[in-house]
């Protein structure tokens, strides 16, 4: 095929994107999660304590919207809001270790599916790699 007759990138990466959100939701049911709710506990599995603002911006989302999730995580025990000894109008987020197992049992189970997917593909590393690139 040449380099004209194929899908432009948008198309290819939607398309790649509906498949895996297909694969992933029935994960994310089974533990009862949201997409956005996951998102948030892998955004805070790494790092130290995380302000709410910061969280937003590295996630890229409205801080308005992430309200609800936050307040969600933290009924469920997932999460914990700490204020910032810095400056206590500022809440630092952080996972429990509750948080932590499901963020982690979720994401093997994830990981699981994306191998099946990534079979198709010869130098697998090579195209995370380069995806991980790309979306960064």
């Amino acid at each position: 095929m040449a380099e004209t007759e194929r899908a432009d990138l948008g198309a290819m990466v939607l398309r790649l994107g509906r498949r895996l959100l297909a694969m992933e939701q029935p994960i994310l049911e089974r533990h009862g999660v949201t997409m956005w709710a996951y998102v948030v506990l892998t955004a805070l599995r790494d790092g130290p304590a995380r302000a709410q603002a910061s969280l937003a911006a590295a996630i890229n989302a409205d801080k308005t919207r992430l309200i609800p999730v936050l307040d969600d995580l933290q009924r469920r025990g997932l999460i914990e809001r700490e204020p910032d000894p810095a400056d206590r109008r500022v809440r630092l987020l952080g996972l429990t270790p509750e948080g932590r197992r499901l963020q982690q049992a979720v994401q093997a189970e994830i990981r699981k599916g994306e191998e099946v997917i990534l079979a198709k593909i010869k130098d697998q590393a090579a195209f995370v790699r380069a995806l991980g690139e790309l979306s960064a």
